[in-house]
């Protein structure tokens, strides 16, 4: 298998830049944009961070339906095991026509559809919205015993509070 190539970098400075160092693709290309100070030493750490950060995000967009369905049997493994069958979906499916709510289940058919927004978002939000709708297999509502099926993942409370943040600067109000 042959090595991946590293991609042309263009570094970019400037003197209004104080601290942030960002980068995105130009094509075949990546420009990185540093503050003007800094070293040579700091210019080749930060362009290899940022390759590296671009590198996990796109990873995470390369996310599929099968990676989607993976995902949420090992969520019912560790979180819903002792449901038995109930939160075992008919399928998982990424799609792009959900711009008003992060994911949404029909139990009746047993599917479950989760909005292609959350492809860029953390591990942990994901694996929340998903157990989110898996809980929806099981209790339709969102009832206490909705709330107590989602709240065995530990990262509930954070990933609600991550969510809230995003549609609040969106400006898009987002069903729960």
């Amino acid at each position: 298998m042959a090595a991946a190539r590293k991609p042309v970098v263009e570094v970019r400075r400037s003197q209004r830049r104080r601290r942030t160092v960002s980068a995105y693709r130009d094509g075949e290309r990546v420009v990185v944009l540093i503050p003007d100070q800094f070293s040579r030493a700091e210019e080749s750490e930060w362009v290899d961070r940022m390759l590296a950060r671009l590198a996990a995000r796109e990873g995470r967009l390369a996310r599929n339906d099968t990676e989607l369905l993976d995902r949420a049997l090992r969520l019912i493994n560790l979180y819903l095991a002792d449901q038995g069958g109930d939160a075992l979906p008919a399928s998982v499916r990424w799609v792009t026509n959900q711009n008003g709510r992060w994911g949404s289940c029909t139990p009746a058919d047993r599917t479950i559809r989760i909005s292609h927004r959350l492809q860029e978002m953390p591990d942990w939000v994901l694996d929340y919205v998903l157990l989110h709708e898996l809980a929806h297999l099981i209790v339709p509502s969102h009832n206490a015993r909705f709330w107590a099926l989602v709240g065995r993942y530990a990262k509930t409370e954070r990933a609600r509070g991550y969510l809230e943040g995003v549609a609040a600067a969106s400006a898009v109000p987002i069903a729960g």
